[in-house]
């Protein structure tokens, strides 16, 4: 799904690696398997989301822990996927019987890890910062680079699956436009059927209170949408974390998000955004207005200021440490 999977920037940070791992070819995991269990590193860490990897990681694992010496260690955004497939489980415990640490991204994924494995060594560590992505920008010059004049901008940032409920929020917007002249911003790929959201926004009439921003972005782009924005919902119907918070706290953004998973684990209701009930247009619409009718901007951005230190690059490879020698 999606047009592009590539960044083409020439702004974009190089990362030196290698890319060695093809994830549907078996004779591959056992060539990279058997060239890490030679190298024998001292730890093996792995990046865990969807359990499509869990076959690949599982047979790589298991070839490189016969030098009796390296140790796996797993970060997880999610153990059981948002949108569910046969095999979840099955390919997931494959992987998983192998890993002698897990660090969870809240605390909904390590309630999920520890059905699966109750005796697993492991540690919740909310996800760092994204501060890859630049500072802040004044309003105005985001608002220019991306050509809007709008006074008042909430933004959805991020691919649009429908676990994400942006239909959702279109409903609270049809609540709004009679209450509050704001715009919404949507900026992110349709990775679900666009034809149902577009359809929905020109049955709600929200032609004129809805800008799309549908094509792939790149690093150096996101900031002007951050920038630009007032506060960024999170319409989610279902979530364990979102990597979205944490590009909203690097550019010192309120989050108005849904009560599900661990999101109300890193956005403190009242005080750096709002939580509210999920599958609730008129509910989040609610908390949208009082947003603006409070001026609770410049409060809540105070507070995420003090927030952000918890979540330094420094703190999270702390805590991996505190993992390693508990």
């Amino acid at each position: 799904p999606g047009r592009s999977q590539f960044e083409k920037s020439e702004t974009t940070e190089k990362i030196p690696s290698e890319s060695l791992i093809d994830s549907i070819n078996p004779i591959n995991w056992i060539k990279i398997g058997l060239k890490i269990k030679k190298d024998i590193p001292d730890l093996l860490i792995y990046k865990y989301w969807m359990p499509f990897f869990g076959p690949c990681f599982g047979t790589i694992s298991r070839i490189v822990k016969r030098n009796n010496k390296t140790r796996i260690l797993v970060i997880c955004d999610n153990v059981i996927p948002h949108e569910k497939k046969p095999g979840d489980i099955l390919f997931t415990k494959y992987f998983f019987k192998i890993v002698d640490y897990f660090i969870l991204l809240s605390e909904k994924v390590q309630y999920d890890l520890l059905k699966l494995k109750p005796a697993a060594k492991n540690k919740v560590l909310q996800h760092p910062v994204y501060s890859n992505f630049g500072l802040p920008l004044p309003k105005e010059e985001a608002k220019e680079h991306l050509k809007l004049t709008d006074k008042k901008l909430i933004l959805f940032f991020g691919f649009i699956r429908d676990y994400k409920g942006l239909d959702v929020l279109l409903s609270a917007m049809s609540f709004l436009k009679n209450n509050l002249d704001v715009k919404l911003m949507v900026a992110g790929e349709f990775y679900s059927n666009e034809e149902k959201y577009l359809k929905l926004i020109d049955g709600l009439d929200l032609k004129d209170k809805v800008y799309l921003f549908t094509n792939f972005i790149p690093t150096s782009e996101v900031k002007y949408y951050f920038s630009a924005a007032d506060s960024v919902i999170l319409p989610y119907r279902n979530a364990t974390q979102s990597g979205i918070v944490q590009i909203a706290l690097n550019f010192r953004k309120p989050v108005i998000a849904t009560d599900v998973g661990g999101l109300g684990e890193v956005i403190s209701d009242g005080e750096t955004g709002y939580i509210v009930q999920k599958e609730n247009p008129a509910k989040l619409a609610e908390a949208i207005i009082k947003f603006y009718n409070e001026n609770n901007e410049e409060y809540f951005i105070k507070n995420i200021e003090k927030e952000v230190e918890k979540y330094s690059w420094k703190n999270f490879v702390n805590g991996i440490f505190d993992l390693l020698n508990s």
